[in-house]
């Protein structure tokens, strides 16, 4: 791509991963961008590297505007392998160079590289570096999503270099929102927002609130937030800002998400009358074989949804081992404000759905019990009971989304 200025004097010197379809362990099908800037002042200053295998591509990027050689600051805001691991060719060609980084941010570097040949300065909330004409000021944000994370604000150009915060994994020539809009839509945008948003900074809803409440009162104006994913906001920052606030604060659409798995089939059958059945009460309703489908993707749904029910036939007495995977992966990701229920089929004996009931009780979810089981395969009378199951299933739904 060749570097790209953002803002007067401030270049995108990133690379862009055409090919990665699994980040975090989960798909991301439309690739991604490994984002970092450099400040071309009287003190030439890097925010951030990119990934290790990308390194060449950065100082390509980085020579088109200075001599590597020439840079005086570095700033790592995360030490994550896809933002710090090219920081080793960078410091080879910037030996004097002095590395900013969080404290808990040096400990981690210390693990990976022999950091005592550097100079690194530590800082914190409050503190400024001046690079010329310039004043880059960092705000930590433990958690979001590592504890060593840290964001750097532009006073002057009223940028906020955002870290992993505000990003979305997308691969493409576009580096600007509105760049992207034109090529494809909003609706696509805000959809890569909420992947992103959903399968990483889910369990830190209360923490961003935090954040941003932190950033208001500081005062700072915000023209541009330029993340270290995907696509920079300059159209609109304050779409992406509301965007999180929502997400933190749990909002979801009125839907049920029918998430399942089966064996043979029984438990897929029993899907359709608790389709209807929700249907018949006036909710949405969208089905996901989790078998055919991305973890992640699961995992978006289920967010944007205000209730899930889950469908597991009875294996060995326990959760079919899918359904019994999504949800240890749902709990790592703590959701709040979410109801649900389970559903299922079994031959010897029942167990499935009170389990699944249970991990999802420990996940934090509101459940409604008891659940719909159904010897075998079902019959009329069991398609009459899962139409049933579902529409009242829909209607506690209805009032509960009402308190949010």
């Amino acid at each position: 791509m060749g570097a790209l200025e953002i803002k007067p004097g401030i270049f995108w010197v990133g690379a862009i991963d055409w090919a990665v379809r699994d980040f975090h362990g989960y798909i991301t099908p439309n690739g991604t961008t490994y984002n970092n800037y450099l400040i071309k002042d009287k003190h030439i200053t890097l925010v951030d590297t990119v990934k290790h295998d990308f390194s060449d591509y950065t100082i390509d990027n980085i020579r088109d505007i200075v001599d590597p050689a020439k840079i005086e600051n570095i700033v790592i805001n995360h030490i994550e392998n896809d933002h710090m691991t090219s920081i080793d060719r960078i410091m080879a060609l910037a030996p004097k160079a002095v590395i900013y980084i969080t404290e808990r941010g040096k400990k981690g570097l210390d693990r990976f590289f022999d950091a005592s040949r550097w100079n690194i300065r530590l800082v914190k909330t409050g503190d400024t570096l001046s690079t010329g004409s310039k004043t880059i000021l960092f705000l930590e944000t433990p958690m979001l999503h590592w504890p060593d994370s840290m964001m750097s604000y532009v006073k002057e150009d009223k940028l906020l270099i955002s870290q992993d915060g505000f990003g979305q994994h997308i691969a493409s020539t576009a580096r600007f929102d509105d760049e992207y809009c034109d090529q494809y839509s909003i609706t696509a945008l805000e959809h890569a927002v909420r992947d992103y948003y959903a399968n990483i900074l889910m369990p830190f809803g209360p923490l961003i609130k935090a954040k941003l409440a932190e950033i208001q009162k500081l005062g700072l104006e915000i023209d541009m937030i330029a993340p270290d994913h995907g696509i920079i906001w300059r159209k609109d920052p304050g779409k992406i800002v509301k965007m999180y606030l929502d997400m933190a604060n749990g909002k979801a659409d009125l839907r049920v998400v029918i998430i399942y798995d089966t064996m043979w089939h029984s438990t897929e059958h029993m899907t359709i009358p608790i389709m209807e059945g929700i249907r018949a009460a006036g909710v949405d309703v969208e089905v996901i074989k989790l078998r055919s489908t991305p973890m992640s993707v699961a995992v978006k749904r289920f967010w944007e949804s205000r209730a899930m029910l889950v469908g597991t036939p009875t294996l060995n007495n326990i959760m079919f081992p899918s359904v019994a995977e999504f949800l240890a992966h749902l709990r790592g990701l703590r959701p709040r404000n979410r109801m649900a229920g389970a559903f299922g089929s079994f031959g010897w004996g029942g167990g499935a759905v009170k389990e699944a009931c249970e991990e999802m009780k420990k996940i934090g979810l509101d459940v409604v019990e008891p659940g719909m089981e159904v010897l075998y395969k079902p019959g009329r009378e069991d398609e009459k009971s899962c139409f049933e199951f579902g529409k009242q299933f829909a209607e506690k739904v209805i009032a509960y989304h009402q308190k949010f």
